[in-house]
This record gives C-alpha cells, sequence and structure tokens, in this order.
C-alpha cells in the first residue's frame, strides 16, 4: 500500500509539472496575431495599400529629399510652374523706362549735321528736320526711338523735336544733340552749347502708324519696327500658336524673332501708357513700310 501511494504521488507531480510548462490561450493568440500583423506588413507596402482612417502627410522640411520624392499627396494641385504662368507682356503697364511722361528733364543742347535725316533708329530719310539725337543713357538700347520732345531753352523760345538718333559719349544724360535746323530755332549755330529743359509731349497727328519688316527677314528669322508712332513704343509682341509673345528690342530699334516664331502674324504693339493695338495680317514683305489704321491716344 505504501508503495502504491509513493507511486500515485509521484504521478500527480509529474502531471502538474507538465500542465505549467503548456503556454496558456491568450498567449498563444497574441504571437499568432503578431506573426500576422509582421506578415501583411510588407505586403502593404508592396500593394501601396493604404489605411482606411484618412491621414495628413506632414510637409516635408525645405530642402529635404522629401521634397524632391513623390509623395501620397501627389493627387494635390501642385503650384504654377513658369510655362504655366501668363506671361508680363500680355498685361498693359505703363514704361518702365527712364524717360516718363509728365517729368521735366534738364540739360544741354548741341547741334549736328543730320543730312537726311536718317539716324540710329533706322526711321530712314525724312523732309521733317526738327529731330534730334538722344544721349546714348536716356536713348535705353532704341527705347526713346520715335519720342516727340518739347524743348525750352533759356531765352523762351521752344520747339519740339522727334528722337531720330543717338548722341554716343561723350554726350551727357539729359543733353540732345539737336538738328542744325532744330538748334538754330533756340539760338545762333555759332553759340554751340546752350541750356535746356525738355519733356515727352504726345502731339496730335492725323497720320498712323505703320510696320516694316527688316531687311533678311522670313518665316525662319524676322526684325519688325514700328513707325510713326505718337507715343514712345514699350513693347511688342506677336501672335504664336502658344499666345502672345514678347520680342526683345535691338538697339538699333527693331524687335527681333529669331526662330520666326509669329513672323508673318498679327502684331500687338504698348505704348509708355500701356494702350495696346493689335494689328492683324501684317504681309512679311522686308523692307516695306506698311501702313494701319491704328494710331495711340493723344495725352
Amino acid at each position: 500500500m505504501l508503495g502504491t501511494a509513493v507511486t500515485l504521488t509521484a504521478a500527480g507531480v509529474l502531471f502538474c509539472l507538465a500542465t505549467a510548462m503548456l503556454p496558456g490561450p491568450m498567449a498563444g493568440a497574441d504571437a499568432d496575431a503578431d506573426a500576422a500583423a509582421d506578415v501583411a506588413a510588407p505586403a502593404a507596402a508592396q500593394t501601396g495599400a493604404t489605411s482606411s482612417a484618412p491621414t495628413s502627410p506632414a510637409p516635408p522640411a525645405v530642402g529635404s529629399q522629401a521634397a524632391a520624392t513623390p509623395s501620397t499627396a501627389a493627387a494635390a494641385t501642385p503650384p504654377p510652374s513658369a510655362k504655366e504662368t501668363p506671361p508680363a507682356a500680355s498685361a498693359p503697364a505703363p514704361s518702365a523706362g527712364r524717360i516718363q511722361p509728365n517729368t521735366t528733364y534738364r540739360g544741354v543742347a548741341t547741334a549736328y549735321a543730320a543730312a537726311d535725316g536718317n539716324g540710329a533708329c533706322l526711321f530712314g530719310p525724312t523732309d521733317d528736320l526738327m529731330i534730334a539725337a538722344m544721349n546714348t543713357t536716356d536713348y535705353e538700347s532704341s527705347r526713346a526711338c520715335g519720342a516727340y520732345v518739347r524743348v525750352r531753352a533759356a531765352n523762351g523760345a521752344s520747339i519740339t523735336v522727334r528722337i531720330t538718333n543717338e548722341c554716343p559719349l561723350p554726350c551727357a544724360p539729359g543733353q540732345l544733340d539737336l538738328s542744325q535746323q532744330a538748334f538754330a530755332k533756340l539760338a545762333e549755330l555759332k553759340v554751340g552749347r546752350i541750356p535746356i529743359t525738355w519733356s515727352l509731349v504726345s502731339p496730335r497727328t492725323s497720320d498712323t502708324l505703320s510696320l516694316r519688316y527688316k531687311t533678311g527677314s522670313s518665316a525662319h528669322w524676322c526684325g519688325i519696327q514700328v513707325i510713326d508712332h505718337r507715343n514712345p513704343v514699350a513693347r511688342l509682341e506677336v501672335r504664336t500658336s502658344k499666345g502672345w509673345r514678347r520680342l526683345p528690342r535691338t538697339d538699333y530699334n527693331y524687335f527681333l524673332s529669331a526662330d520666326g516664331g509669329g513672323c508673318g502674324g498679327a502684331t500687338r504693339i504698348t505704348d509708355i501708357y500701356g494702350e495696346q493695338l493689335t494689328v492683324d495680317g501684317t504681309t512679311l514683305l522686308p523692307n516695306v513700310a506698311q501702313p494701319t489704321r491704328v494710331q495711340f491716344a493723344a495725352h
């Protein structure tokens, strides 16, 4: 009997020890869930799956790599690019040039032999020699070409001249080199040099402006010039398949389309007061002044 009791006791102890070593039911469930999560996470990353809960990604730090890397926020509207921004040339605005309306300038007047009246502005010969050459600073790469200027001398005499030429150094800012014919209306030519004041004017005229394509212009390259404009021209644009395109201006008073874009098409001209005139159907005919039916308003 004693041996049987000992045997039963030993068996009970072994049973308890074996039971204690088995994992509990909750521990087994957590382990299975963790294992499933470990498998699901990389799978979601590979398929691009996202949580159903809305999230707001934090904005990338300025200058960080994230700023250049596509993210899940790519569907948001991007900021306008340079190509999407309308060109400034399409909106009328006053000239930002040196010579401004309603402003009086001081300088000196000298005289030069104007010959047939042609000059750096390349308007060509003229019978009207009430013209002047603007100093290089105020000439401003031909921006002053065609401007009408009222010139007043200290003795009270005054004249109106058109800028057709450039007066290089040593002509100083404010200086006008008048044709001899114009200077003679202010003082005797032998005086040579007189103090003056001058300002822009917008004269009455019955003329309309003209357009001229430079010699050598074609559908692949062209230069466009505006002639007989009442007010100084601030910019010139041509119409292309992508809209209005502003052309750069040369110091010899032509606006250039280096790749031919817009050559022979519609042209839009803006004066320093912001007025825009549109000319349609100009023929691509080099070295011919083509009259239009438009002119800038008087000011």
